[in-house]
This record gives structure tokens, sequence and C-alpha cells, in this order.
């Protein structure tokens, strides 16, 4: 019997949510709700809200990661003009 992680609090079966999808998003409380299929994960239903901070932190992630790779390198003056 193989084992999976679910990376969530809440699941729910793949036909509860095509019987209700809004249902089963609401049930995850503005947090992402594992669908299972035969008892195993197949996506993650994920609110818009959730989504955009999960974004906004990848984002925040990717600048951080800019910042340290030019740490250390000289500065340079520039006019508003040149920009």
């Amino acid at each position: 019997m193989e084992t999976h992680d679910i990376l969530s609090d809440v699941s729910a079966g793949i036909s509860e949510l095509k019987k209700n999808p809004m249902a089963v998003v609401e049930q995850g409380e503005g947090f992402p709700v594992a669908i299972l299929n035969r008892n195993a994960p197949v996506f993650y239903a994920v609110p818009a809200a959730a989504y955009e901070l999960l974004m906004d932190k990848l984002e925040d992630m990717e600048l951080a990661e800019i910042v340290r790779q030019r740490e250390g390198q000289p500065s340079r003056k520039v006019t508003l003009d040149e920009l």
C-alpha cells in the first residue's frame, strides 16, 4: 500500500467536490483543501486570497535572492532622468 503526504488540514473526495465545490472550499476556512481520488491527493483547492498571498511571498523570496546576489557590489548614483 502506497502512502501519500497530504499537505493540508482539510481534505475532501473528488466526488464531494463535484457535488458542491464551494462547500468544499469553505471547509478549508481560507486555507487549501486537499482533493483526494482513491485516498491519494490529486490537487489542492486554494482560495484566491491564499493564492495571492502565496504569490506575494514567492515574489518576496525572489527579490530577496536578487538582493543577496547583489550584496557587496559597488553602488553608483543615478539621476531620475537616467532611470
